[in-house]
C-alpha cells in the first residue's frame, strides 16, 4: 500500500487537505483486508482534520467510513488485475473521494446496467423496493443497495466514469463522490 497526503492552497481560496492511497494488486483476501484497514484509517484521518474547525468528529467519521467502504467494496467486487487508488479531499466540511480501478468490460457492462437502475428515480423510493425486492426473493442480490442508501440516508452526490483502455478488454472505472459533513 502506497499513502501520499498533503495541503493544498489555492491562490484564492481556503486549503484541502489532500491524500491518495494505492491499494496494489493481490489476493481478494488481502483486498478486503486492506479495504477494512484503509476505510477506518481515512475515515479517522479526516474526521480528525474536520473536527479541528470545531465540527463533530463521530459523524464525519462514520459518513466518511461507511462512504469510502462502499465505494472500495465496489471496486473490489468489480475488478480486474490491477491496482485500486483512492483519492480524497477534504475543503471547508466537503469531503470528496476519487476510486479507480480497472473491470473487464463484461463486468463494467452489468455494473453500468445496476447504475441505470439505481439512478432513475428517486433514492429513497428505489431504495425501498430494492429491500422488498430482497426481502421478497431470497436469490436477489439487491445490487446497488449500498449505492442507494449513499444518496438516500448520508446525501451522497455520486458519478462514475468509464474509459475503454487502447488495447479493448479492459474499461478503467472511476467513482466520483462528494458528501457534505456540515
Amino acid at each position: 500500500m502506497s499513502i501520499e497526503f498533503g495541503e493544498t492552497r489555492p491562490s484564492n481560496g481556503p486549503s484541502a487537505f489532500v491524500m491518495s492511497v494505492v491499494l496494489p494488486e493481490g489476493r481478494l483476501a488481502v483486498g478486503w483486508q486492506h479495504a477494512s484497514a484503509t476505510c477506518e484509517f481515512l475515515g479517522e484521518t479526516f474526521a480528525t482534520r474536520h473536527a479541528k474547525t470545531g465540527r463533530d468528529y463521530s459523524d464525519a467519521r462514520h459518513s466518511i467510513i461507511y462512504l469510502v467502504n462502499e465505494l472500495i467494496e465496489n471496486a473490489i467486487k468489480f475488478r480486474s488485475p490491477g491496482d485500486i487508488e483512492i483519492r480524497c479531499s477534504l475543503e471547508e466540511g466537503n469531503f470528496e473521494l476519487v476510486v479507480t480501478n480497472n473491470a473487464s468490460s463484461e463486468v463494467a457492462t452489468r455494473f453500468q446496467a445496476i447504475l441505470a437502475e439505481v439512478t432513475a428515480g428517486d433514492p429513497g423510493e428505489l431504495l425501498i423496493q430494492r429491500i422488498e425486492a430482497n426481502a421478497a426473493d431470497e436469490n436477489s442480490s439487491a445490487s446497488g443497495l449500498g449505492i442507494l442508501t449513499l444518496m438516500n440516508d448520508y446525501g451522497a452526490r455520486l458519478g462514475w466514469t468509464f474509459t475503454e483502455a487502447p488495447a479493448g478488454g479492459t474499461v478503467t472505472l472511476s467513482t466520483f463522490a462528494s458528501l457534505s459533513l456540515n
